[in-house]
């Protein structure tokens, strides 16, 4: 009877090892598994908030600043490996971005922009490239926008030209500067008349900082205008994006020429989730405004005891949390393929160029939530809520921040010929 019993009850089948769920990595935090490079990120927020009153008063990251993202490899995230560098994936390059704008919005655009030559170096032939970065913690600055003048010479390149934008400028070893090429002084073009670019790289000491960047947010960032009066540039120190032969280094990372462009957001991010945090803080301590019901005084309360300021909280939450997952979501889909040997597909491309768009314009829309909720006291420049909405405004200015990218996307999502940036 055992045995027919033992027959008729359905099998139990016991996974050999459970599925792992797919779980997003909290804002600021680390685990064992993660790289020194994030670690080491999280470790400066306490050393950039002693600071936060000198970056926003000279306008650019102190040197003692600056030296300690480099000396916690920051700016040598993207490095490839076979030169002894982390060569970082982009998630964990995002993470690190993040949680350095959490400490304070320039620090983290700093970060984002100043580990551009691990990528930029993919460009170039490898031992010239080497050669020019024998630090690889070195900081890379950039304006890629063609707004110079590249004339061919024997060689190479005669570079003039102004540069705007030029963000964490004093502390760059080499910037890489787009430029309009010129030949016996007359801009060459091609068959359809689309000018040619270059992008040059020039070593700081071949630059002349002008001090323009008077703004109203992301002050620490330095992003003057730079100055460059006809330096020679070797045919080797350049590249153009539109070089079909243009990646001469292996490996995923590298393998997505304008993979750079995709940690652009992860500035945002951090400003949003340091503005909550503040409200969150502020009102839990803080007494709310006493209104009179009827003939009555209402009783005492706290901040975060007034109905608007839980909405505001809470639908600030719900928002950040879903652009950050939405972010990690389209660059981990497109980092899978790379992994995977493939090219992004036109829909990848399509939700990669307006990533930035629409993060950034969530996070604005986050901070304005809860400044708006904080009150008067918001407006102060002592408190991090007036620091957090000017910053995040600036950056929703950005170039890549255009709204013309939803017609970047829309054009390859609908199967038309693509809308393209000229670098």
């Amino acid at each position: 009877m055992d045995q027919i019993t033992s027959v008729l009850q359905p099998a139990v089948v016991m996974p050999k090892q459970a599925l792992p769920t797919r779980m997003t990595h909290a804002a600021g935090q680390a685990t064992a598994d993660d790289s020194p490079v994030l670690h080491a990120a999280i470790g400066l927020t306490q050393q950039i908030r002693a600071a936060s009153d000198e970056i926003e008063r000279g306008r650019r990251l102190p040197p003692s600043i600056a030296a300690a993202m480099k000396d916690a490899g920051v700016f040598g995230m993207a490095m490839p490996r076979g030169w002894g560098g982390p060569e970082l994936d982009p998630l964990t390059q995002f993470r690190s971005i993040e949680a350095l704008a959490m400490a304070d919005g320039s620090v983290g655009w700093c970060a984002m922009i100043g580990c551009d030559g691990g990528y930029m170096t993919a460009f170039l032939d490898q031992d010239v490239a080497r050669a020019m970065y024998p630090d690889l913690l070195v900081t890379t600055g950039a304006a890629a926008t063609a707004t110079g003048q590249a004339e061919r010479v024997p060689g190479g390149y005669r570079v003039s030209g102004r540069f705007p934008f030029v963000s964490g400028c004093h502390h760059c070893e080499w910037l890489w500067l787009g430029c309009s090429v010129l030949e016996n002084g007359v801009g060459r073009v091609d068959g359809n008349g689309v000018p040619e670019t270059r992008q040059c790289f020039l070593r700081l000491s071949q630059c002349e900082i002008l001090d323009t960047w008077h703004t109203t947010g992301l002050r620490g960032t330095g992003s003057n205008d730079v100055v460059v009066r006809n330096e020679f540039v070797e045919e080797d120190r350049t590249f153009s994006f539109r070089d079909p032969k243009l990646v001469k280094r292996p490996g995923p990372l590298y393998a997505f020429p304008f993979m750079f462009m995709a940690k652009g957001a992860a500035p945002a991010l951090g400003i949003a989730r340091h503005a909550i945090d503040a409200v969150i803080e502020s009102a839990v301590q803080k007494p709310a405004r006493r209104y009179t019901v009827g003939e009555r005084i209402e009783a005492p309360k706290l901040l975060r005891d007034d109905v608007y300021v839980q909405e505001a909280v809470g639908r600030a939450e719900t928002l950040l949390a879903a652009a950050r997952a939405y972010f990690f979501h389209v660059m981990g889909g497109l980092w899978a393929t790379l992994l995977d040997g493939g090219q992004p597909s036109d829909r990848q491309i399509a939700l990669f160029t307006s990533a930035y768009t629409h993060i950034v314009g969530v996070c604005v829309d986050v901070v304005q939530l809860v400044y708006k909720a904080a009150g008067g006291s918001a407006v102060y420049q002592k408190g991090p809520l007036d620091r957090c909405l000017r910053d995040v405004l600036t950056m929703n200015q950005h170039v890549i921040g255009t709204l013309r990218t939803y017609e970047m996307a829309g054009r390859l999502l609908l199967g038309l010929e693509p809308l393209r940036w000229l670098f």
